[in-house]
């Protein structure tokens, strides 16, 4: 079928919409159409560079909607049947899917090849041009076809709109202060980085009894959202917050230390580093470049002091466990979906979207698809 996508055709370059060819289902596979498709800032680093991908390259993977057709052999879904995409295929089979640890899934390695899993072809093509589909999804575009791993299926009563932040940035954030950071009651939290990850890195704080749950962002509009949807302190910078999480915690300072910054330097694990407790940890969920080998970091502290940096993908879970926990989360008032989009747009405005993020104008931006597109 013909339909139009976003499409980026090289390294600094703006989105195009253009129309693309989408093939339908082949065995293991599902098609769907969307409703929304939220606008991360990973897809940005498509146009900086910073993550390498075949060019061209349709981006978005984090989306929204209803089955229209299934290709053979699929049992796990329906036409129908309304699905969060996940950004992190989950096979169920392989040695990481088999220990629990489906973020790590051996089908991830393909992410940003543009080739599908099912027969490692291209699914969207421009006439004899295969195009690459961000994370095997590629949103931004009203109809996507994909293999049955990358689906998430939810309740009908589920917002679809609000549904598709679950398949990354609500994941990942909550994930990165309760799974991966295992958040306890009484703990302080420290986020820095208030944008689609990090505000639901201080819900999912919030949510798991963090006494003193710390939002870090120099802009002042999400400083107050992050105060809104949970943050008992808020400050500009790291240095900033230094002497006072001191002072609230009488000197042993943060149990994790979340990093959701948008674009991710080795210079900003040092003063995390400072901010974290004895036996504490840097959980560094934001993306850096992939060709960045610098990191600022003392290594006698480290050692002495038993401090850890880790690294986060999908918040330390899965997406078949995470994506309905969250859900029940929603329906028990702990999570809040409907404040994290800021703005919405249509397609066409998606590079004014982007400018508008990069401006800190948004927590989520979304684009929004209707009959106009579909």
């Amino acid at each position: 079928m013909k339909t139009k996508a976003a499409v980026l055709h090289g390294v600094d370059e703006q989105w195009q919409i253009e129309e693309v060819e989408l093939g339908d289902p082949v065995a293991g596979e599902v098609q769907v159409k969307l409703v929304s498709s939220g606008l991360c800032h990973s897809d940005h680093h498509l146009r900086t560079g910073q993550s390498p991908v075949p060019f061209p390259v349709v981006g978005g993977h984090e989306g929204a909607g209803v089955v229209t057709k299934v290709g053979p052999g699929v049992t796990r879904f329906a036409e129908g049947d309304h699905v969060v995409t996940a950004f992190i295929p989950a096979c169920g089979v392989c040695e990481p899917c088999s220990r629990g640890a489906q973020n790590l899934c051996d089908e991830g390695a393909g992410l940003l090849t543009g080739l599908s899993i099912s027969d490692k072809t291209h699914r969207v093509t421009q006439g004899d041009e295969g195009l690459t589909q961000m994370c095997l999804l590629g949103t931004f575009s009203p109809y996507i076809t994909v293999n049955e791993a990358s689906l998430v299926k939810i309740e009908d009563d589920i917002p679809l709109k609000e549904a598709a932040l679950l398949g990354c940035g609500v994941a990942t954030g909550w994930g990165s202060a309760t799974e991966i950071g295992g958040t306890r009651p009484g703990d302080t939290v420290v986020i820095v980085g208030i944008g689609g990850v990090g505000i639901n890195a201080v819900q999912g704080a919030k949510a798991a009894g963090a006494r003193h749950v710390i939002a870090i962002d120099p802009v002042k509009f999400k400083r107050d959202m992050a105060e809104k949807l949970g943050a008992t302190h808020v400050f500009e910078s790291m240095e900033q917050a230094l002497e006072p999480v001191g002072e609230l915690t009488w000197g042993k300072l943060a149990h994790t230390v979340v990093l959701t910054i948008g674009e991710m330097k080795g210079e900003y694990i040092a003063p995390a580093a400072a901010l974290t407790a004895k036996g504490g940890q840097v959980v560094v969920v934001g993306m850096g470049d992939f060709a960045s080998m610098e990191v600022s970091l003392n290594l006698f502290e480290l050692t002495l002091l038993q401090k850890r940096v880790q690294g986060a993908i999908f918040g330390g879970a899965g997406p078949r466990t995470q994506v309905p926990k969250l859900l029940n989360e929603y329906r028990s008032g702990l999570l809040n979906l409907s404040d994290l989009v800021t703005q919405t747009y249509r397609l066409e405005d998606i590079n004014k979207a982007y400018d508008d993020m990069l401006e800190g104008a948004n927590i989520r931006g979304m684009i929004v698809f209707d009959e106009a597109d579909w």
